[in-house]
């Protein structure tokens, strides 16, 4: 299982968001908090620029791009990539990868150019849900559709990666959504990346119990920053096969 440390930005800052508003700083230097990832043996990273989500494109540009520049593990971003030029121009900074969700269901034409372009391993479909219902640009606000509905038009389209975020849970350490996850893995074929509400490493291996179904990585944010248990550790145990390190990045 993949453990992925989460950094989100906001006005250069390094915050946690908590079912999408503003809660703790955790740094003034996000640069410096994804040199410390890597010190503690990270294998990549996510940066989510909150500013972006307002703007549909990369705000702390150059934040990111010294984030890029300082450690030499794979960097994805996500927040606000809604046409195929911000996406474009987010992979000319040098991340290995972008996550893209309101783009799929507000500009689908947009998101097509996006995948025909850079392909599924540097283009991946953000889901954020409540109980599997998608949300509005990461808001609670609904959309009516199902997470299963728009993963299943994105994999058309040629996505083979979901990062599902459960809204109620994410950053507020109310656990995942399983149900949801197992399904999402058995009925799309897709690759899974499981995001917010992560609470312990007894849900970590719950989890891991998924991987039959491709739900092969975590994002982590607020339970890692809060010292709930050792990534370190976990990283160690992974490489010593204790728990089989099976993720693609």
């Amino acid at each position: 299982m993949l453990v992925i440390p989460a950094i989100q930005i906001r006005n250069g800052r390094c915050v946690q968001m908590v079912q999408g508003i503003e809660g703790h700083d955790h740094s003034d230097d996000p640069v410096e908090m994804a040199r410390l990832w890597r010190i503690e043996n990270a294998k990549t990273l996510q940066v989510a620029d909150m500013d972006g989500l307002a703007e549909g494109r990369v705000v702390n540009e150059e934040v990111i791009r010294r984030m890029v520049r300082s450690v030499d593990i794979p960097i994805e971003l996500g927040g606000g990539l809604w046409t195929f030029d911000a996406v474009a121009h987010a992979l000319d900074l040098g991340l290995y990868r972008v996550v893209v969700g309101a783009m799929i269901v507000e500009k689908p034409d947009e998101a097509q150019r996006a995948i025909d372009r850079f392909g599924p391993s540097k283009t991946v479909l953000g889901i954020d849900a409540v109980d599997g219902i998608v949300a509005e640009r990461g808001r609670p606000r609904s959309t009516h559709l199902t997470a299963m509905t728009v993963a299943l038009n994105a994999k058309l389209m040629g996505f083979r990666r979901i990062e599902y975020t459960e809204l109620r849970s994410d950053g507020s350490l109310r656990g995942v959504n399983l149900k949801i996850l197992r399904e999402l893995g058995e009925k799309t074929g897709m690759r899974i990346t499981a995001s917010g509400g992560i609470t312990s490493l007894e849900e970590l291996l719950q989890i891991q119990e998924l991987l039959s179904v491709g739900v092969d990585s975590v994002v982590i944010g607020r339970a890692l920053y809060e010292n709930r248990f050792s990534c370190q550790q976990l990283w160690r145990q992974c490489e010593a096969r204790n728990y089989p390190y099976t993720a693609k990045v």
